[in-house]
């Protein structure tokens, strides 16, 4: 049997087909690009460095993948950078948020270890085992952890996202976005943002509850009450 061809798509041969053409290619690039304009508006005075951010209570890390059950370098450096405000007496608890829907896959708990062993006491390290996605991390710490206020800190490519959207969780945020090796990960990375501003408005808009909520843990609430 032969193979029906396939019918390449046809360009409009008028000028008036064109002229419309180019239009809607023109708006779908408006459209793809107003998240991230979005995101660069809403975040634009809260980014900082981790020599200048303001003194804040709570400083949440994101999850960013394991290799053999260590931090993978990207979370190595984001751990690195809290556990150098918390030395620098610029945060008192850090909440460390990550997925641990697995058994083997536990990336809290390899967090805490890393930050124990950069002198971060284990008594002022808080533990969030649901933080799937930046969405659920942001709800999270406000409805489940009890966070006003807090440093963000990941990498650039990715913390006006995680900022803007726990400042539309309810969490007032400053960002330190951590310096990072430009390989095949980072321009991943950075290639995915433009992808997950979009979801990101969608969350910021829509609000959705996180995979999982619960009752209020008091975890961040005994970390501060705690004494140094």
């Amino acid at each position: 049997m032969r193979r029906p061809k396939l019918r390449r798509p046809r360009l409009p041969r008028t000028r008036t087909g064109q002229r419309r053409l180019v239009q809607t290619v023109m708006l779908g690039c408006v459209l793809a690009l107003l998240p991230a304009t979005w995101m660069y508006v809403v975040t634009g005075d809260r980014l900082r460095t981790t020599a200048d951010v303001p003194r804040t209570d709570v400083a949440v890390v994101f999850g960013a993948g394991l290799w053999a059950g260590e931090p993978s370098p990207y979370l190595a450096h984001r751990l690195d950078a809290a556990a150098e405000l918390y030395r620098a007496d610029r945060v008192e608890v850090v909440l460390v948020t990550g997925d641990n829907s697995r058994k083997d896959y536990d990336e809290p708990d390899a967090m805490r270890t890393y930050l124990t062993r950069h002198g971060v006491p284990d008594s002022r390290i808080v533990s969030d085992y649901a933080g799937f996605d930046t969405w659920d991390s942001c709800v999270r710490a406000k409805k489940i952890f009890g966070v006003d206020e807090a440093v963000l800190i990941s990498q650039g490519f990715h913390i006006r996202r995680a900022v803007a959207l726990c400042e539309e969780a309810g969490v007032t945020s400053y960002g330190v976005g951590v310096d990072a090796k430009h390989d095949a990960t980072w321009y991943y990375g950075g290639t995915r943002e433009i992808f997950a501003a979009g979801k990101a408005a969608l969350d910021a808009v829509f609000e959705p509850d996180p995979r999982f909520l619960g009752p209020r843990e008091p975890g961040v609430a005994n970390a501060l009450a705690a004494e140094r």
